[in-house]
């Protein structure tokens, strides 16, 4: 329950890059250390030394072993601070036994400082700062100098500064970068999922009242039917009349069908009982039943995919998602229709242009909000409805003026997805 959300938290991603940094930092110290040993040209603590850099390596390996650790544990910021603030008293430990502050790799305090600011807020950030003061001001007050001759000391001091410089820019520059990127990252999620939350509150309310609208129309459309039925027996030598209540018990018929249909498929999908097809099955169907709902509607149907077909299972909400979009492009302009079928290795992409007015600029921001509606009629739900249900199957819906006039409605469903 908790790993997926550990793997893609910022602190945690800047917690690796942290223990990378200290790593990088940790052997290049080491090697120093080493090399000065070895060459014997500059005398040291080296017993307190060595003891400095075990800590900061034990300290990276129970970082690292934390990280490991699939748990109820989540990492905070100030646990990243604490981080942090041992890095700056490991740092200020070698540099007492190693020159003090006249130590040229004294400027490796701006990188923790650096990390902090880019990652975290300001009152954890100012107490790193003091604390990377504190260090700084205690090294040049109690200095710990080395007994070495004054020209070898400017020549490492030179050649010591450029080598600190260029390790702490880049280390700045790239880690510092990817660490606020990740924060700007989980930023966007933590908006896209709130949007996710406002949207799916607003279908929440939607359904409650559908389904209740649904529950009260089984009545007056029983009633209705019944009165066209004793309508028609009694003006049987009317025809012009008889084909008008026809037409009107065709449609009853429909809703009645509609509303059963819709109870049928909510069961069958929480029995998980959805009938598996062909996308070419599916759009048929869908497009021969939009078609009884729509009879004044003319349409041009081209499948152009190649190779396999693809297989899905399609819920009942993605149905009517594709309805929904059908009857904004009748309601647009009925009269020839172009609905294209095609799909590739991992999409299937579904067409509808109409040869409507297209979508007036100054409001294409705004379609596809609930309750917003460019028709003189309707509740302004379907395509806010639509998009809902093929985002919910994984896929998107977008509108686009047609470069010919009218509109391009463009449906996409991921391929090999189980589209429930």
């Amino acid at each position: 329950m908790y790993a997926p959300v550990q793997l893609l938290s910022a602190s945690r991603q800047n917690l690796w890059r942290l223990t990378l940094i200290r790593l990088l930092v940790l052997a290049a110290q080491a090697g120093s250390v080493g090399i000065a040993y070895l060459s014997g040209l500059v005398p040291l603590p080296w017993l307190a030394l060595c003891v400095t850099l075990a800590v900061s390596l034990a300290l990276c390996l129970f970082t690292a072993l934390r990280l490991r650790l699939r748990g109820p544990w989540p990492v905070t910021e100030l646990e990243y601070t604490v981080q942090l603030a041992c890095d700056l008293v490991i740092h200020s430990v070698l540099l007492y036994y190693s020159g003090g502050a006249a130590n040229p790799f004294v400027s490796y305090y701006l990188v923790p400082l650096t990390i902090a600011a880019a990652t975290l807020p300001w009152l954890h950030t100012m107490a790193l700062c003091g604390l990377g003061l504190a260090g700084y001001s205690l090294l040049l007050f109690w200095p710990h100098p080395l007994n070495i001759p004054l020209a070898q000391r400017e020549s490492l001091l030179i050649y010591g500064m450029w080598l600190s410089v260029a390790m702490a820019a880049v280390l700045i520059t790239f880690f510092a970068a990817k660490m606020a990127g990740a924060l700007r990252r989980q930023d966007e999620l933590q908006a896209l999922r709130r949007e996710e939350g406002m949207r799916d509150q607003q279908l929440l309310a939607v359904a409650t009242q559908a389904a209740g609208a649904a529950h009260e129309l089984g009545t007056p459309l029983a009633t209705m039917s019944v009165l066209l039925k004793e309508l028609r027996q009694e003006y049987r030598d009317k025809p012009a009349l008889q084909d008008d209540l026809a037409l009107l018990q065709e449609q009853v018929k429909l809703c009645k069908d509609t509303l059963q249909q819709l109870v049928r498929a909510a069961e069958a999908e929480r029995r998980q009982a959805l009938q598996e097809q062909t996308v070419v099955q599916w759009l048929e169907a869908t497009l021969n039943r939009w078609h009884l709902m729509r009879p004044e509607a003319t349409y041009r149907f081209q499948c152009l995919g190649g190779g396999a077909v693809p297989r899905l299972l399609p819920p009942a909400d993605l149905t009517q998602a594709l309805l929904n979009l059908l009857n904004n492009a009748a309601d647009a302009c009925p009269d020839r229709l172009d609905i294209r079928l095609d799909w590739d290795e991992h999409w299937i992409d579904l067409s509808i242009r109409d040869h409507g007015a297209g979508v007036p600029l100054a409001i294409a921001e705004q379609i596809g909000r609930p309750f917003f509606t460019t028709k003189g009629k309707g509740f302004g739900l379907g395509l806010f409805l639509s998009q809902a249900s093929v985002t919910r199957a994984g896929g998107s819906v977008k509108l686009y003026n047609h470069e010919e006039g009218g509109t391009l409605t463009e449906l996409r469903l991921p391929r090999g997805a189980r589209h429930v």
